[in-house]
């Protein structure tokens, strides 16, 4: 099985720090690599695969200002779709540009749909949907208007998280600073518990972190730590008590909430989106409706059980579980 994975070229495959839909298709790439499956990654030219790496982009544009999105992207897709006959399957994991070029070539494509940025790009999916496979990554996801192949969720490698059956005395946020991931509810909410909060993540609204965020980080309640990679990431994802997640949309997923879960710490996040997908209410974590419930579920953390959402993630989140719905999905449709 020849695959062609195409990347997005925002951030290296795997990024440094942020970029989950990177994350995603490197976790899946190599995945698949060990499984013996010929995969050619497309991304960007500074990106690590066991695979075969294309790239003509020689930088994630969201690292370096001197790379033109648009231009860049026209040419990584372009460059994919030019040896398309090289292949048995594109899987595109690089939103909805690629489907516009799936016409002109004979090869089977799928796309992973990571989420929609946008009501006004849905007519670009319904347009391609006699030609393309769509993967959803949670029920919760799934527009009314297109068909799909699969809801596949997202999967870690779960050794990369070590488990911590003691956590910490801080609460977490962990993600991007933005109106949409809660970073203020999460301030607020660690400030009516009184504990201290860690943040960590890159600042996606400016004006949004200067006006609600800035002012309260003060090296004493509220700590921010900025982007965070590595094993530092793991250390404090895992040397949490909670993770906050108090979102304000509809999320497609939510990796951040599986990889503390990983690490043995519960997660109390809005009831939205795939949240009750990823939380068992009153086992890994909390679902809550409002600030008020957040601080109650806040001095009910000792409750929820760190080996257990362990277990809930090795149960169902891992790569291999990833993977191998990918393996039968890729098989399904050569067929």
């Amino acid at each position: 099985m020849r695959i062609a994975m195409l990347a997005p070229i925002s951030w290296r495959t795997p990024p440094r720090h942020y970029g989950p839909w990177e994350l995603v298709t490197s976790l899946l790439t190599e995945a698949l690599v060990a499984r013996g499956v010929d995969v050619t990654l497309f991304a960007t030219a500074d990106s690590i695969t066991k695979g075969t790496l294309a790239g003509v982009c020689p930088r994630p544009y969201s690292e370096d200002p001197t790379i033109d999105a648009k231009v860049w992207e026209l040419l990584h897709v372009s460059h994919v779709f030019e040896r398309a006959d090289e292949f048995d399957l594109i899987h595109n994991q690089a939103d909805f540009v690629p489907l516009a070029f799936s016409r002109l070539v004979e090869t089977p494509m799928v796309t992973t749909i990571h989420g929609f940025s946008s009501e006004r790009i849905v007519p670009v999916f319904q347009r391609y949907q006699d030609r393309v496979s769509y993967v959803a990554i949670s029920d919760a996801d799934r527009h009314a208007e297109l068909r799909y192949a699969a809801t596949i969720h997202h999967g870690i490698a779960l050794d990369e998280f070590p488990f911590d059956p003691v956590g910490g005395e801080d609460l977490l946020f962990f993600g991007r600073i933005h109106p949409d991931k809660g970073a203020a509810e999460a301030i607020e909410a660690s400030r009516r518990a009184g504990l201290r909060l860690t943040m960590a993540g890159i600042v996606q609204d400016r004006a949004y972190f200067e006006r609600l965020i800035a002012p309260a980080i003060d090296a004493s309640r509220v700590m921010y730590d900025g982007p965070v990679g590595g094993t530092a990431r793991t250390r404090m994802l895992g040397g949490s008590r909670a993770l906050l997640h108090l979102i304000n949309f509809d999320e497609p997923f939510g990796l951040s909430v599986i990889e503390a879960m990983a690490c043995g710490t519960p997660v109390i996040a809005r009831n939205r989106g795939a949240m009750p997908e990823l939380i068992e209410h009153g086992v890994t974590g909390f679902l809550v409706d409002s600030l008020e419930g957040a601080v109650e579920a806040i001095a009910r953390i000792g409750e929820i059980d760190r080996v257990a959402c362990r277990a809930a993630v090795a149960a169902r989140f891992t790569v291999d579980h990833m993977a191998d719905r990918y393996v039968s999905l890729y098989r399904t449709l050569l067929r």
